[in-house]
């Protein structure tokens, strides 16, 4: 049964061209073609960065938090075994009754219980220091790849002349350069899936997750189908922009004010030239409009398209969200900045 799944998945007719074979995408001569095999290193990558992580968030990114100031509060409250009953228990946001009755139970006045459930609800808040670890190793990561990515495209025809990006598809040879920046790429968004549990909640963890989701769909059916020069362009143009959020991010944490609003605009200008301009017009264009000079529309051609849509419309939300706060920023006050992006 699922060797006729598998045979029925990786029919040519789902993933390549009219009269194309996955014989014609056999390594010969020297020249290596994606296999989707090459995928399954990603998740022992993966594994490998939530190592890296634990140990660049323990030696650099805790010391420069506390170069900039940052330290692990800890929030002391006074041990009630019957109040803490209630708050795993029952909710953590008593109502009046409850106070009441738990005052009553406690031996307290009912200030004295609010202001335990106050205390006891910042105790389990996530704190600058963890916030600013995070933030930190996703700068750097996203700097790193982004640099790299630079310097692997530098140099490709398909970087500067759409065009390009379809010559000879679907027969283009896998360069090391391109497995790497795909592998690095898939494996960092696996490690964040698998650090979900212990990552910060925000406000749109669930945006996050469908991000994730489809970032990782999306780069591994285009990788299966070999629409790896397109896929190139897209991580570029996503990273570039990630990089000033992270560290307009971090200087939040750290109580520089200016400096952080001056980088979340940078970061807005960047988020609205490249999701908005860059990609629909540049971006969804060569992989919508162009590969129809070449060949007749077909399932893979139509499920990228449909997967870089469902990215535009995430784009969307999040470009609404950044709208909200800017307007907030400019009309209200500078410091509703940092308290709506960054709670």
């Amino acid at each position: 049964m699922f060797q006729s799944f598998k045979e029925w998945f990786w029919l040519e007719k789902f993933w390549l061209p009219p009269t194309i074979k996955w014989s014609d995408l056999e390594d010969h001569d020297g020249l290596v073609f994606v296999k989707a095999s090459h995928l399954y290193m990603t998740i022992p990558y993966a594994l490998l960065l939530v190592i890296i992580r634990h140990f660049f968030e323990k030696f650099i990114a805790t010391p420069l938090a506390n170069a900039f100031g940052i330290q692990k509060t800890v929030h002391k409250i006074k041990p009630n075994a019957i109040l803490e009953n209630f708050f795993k228990h029952s909710t953590s946001q008593p109502s009046h009754t409850d106070v009441y009755g738990l005052a009553k139970k406690c031996n307290l006045t009912e200030r004295q219980v609010e202001r335990w459930f106050r205390s006891r609800r910042n105790q389990d808040r996530p704190c600058r220091m963890k916030k600013f670890r995070e933030s930190c190793w996703r700068f750097t990561f996203y700097l790193m790849v982004t640099v790299a990515g630079v310097a692997f495209l530098y140099d490709k025809p398909w970087a500067y002349d759409l065009w390009e990006v379809w010559r000879d598809y679907p027969r283009q040879p896998l360069l090391p350069s391109q497995y790497w920046y795909y592998t690095l790429e898939m494996s960092f968004y696996w490690s964040l899936l698998f650090s979900l549990g212990s990552d910060i909640k925000r406000k749109d963890f669930l945006a996050n997750v469908i991000h994730h989701l489809a970032a990782i769909s999306l780069m591994s059916f285009s990788w299966c189908a070999n629409y790896i020069r397109s896929g190139t362009l897209v991580m570029l143009v996503h990273d570039v922009s990630d990089i000033w959020l992270e560290s307009a991010k971090m200087f939040s944490y750290a109580g520089w004010k200016q400096t952080c609003n001056i980088l979340f605009l940078i970061f807005s200008v960047v988020f609205f030239i490249s999701r908005f301009i860059i990609f629909p017009f540049w971006i969804l264009y060569c992989t919508l409009i162009m590969p129809l000079h070449y060949l007749e529309p077909f399932f893979s051609y139509i499920f990228l398209n449909l997967q870089l849509m469902v990215l535009q419309g995430l784009h969307l939300y999040w470009g609404y969200l950044i709208m909200k706060m800017l307007n907030r920023c400019i009309f209200t006050k500078v410091s509703a900045l940092q308290s709506e992006l960054f709670p």
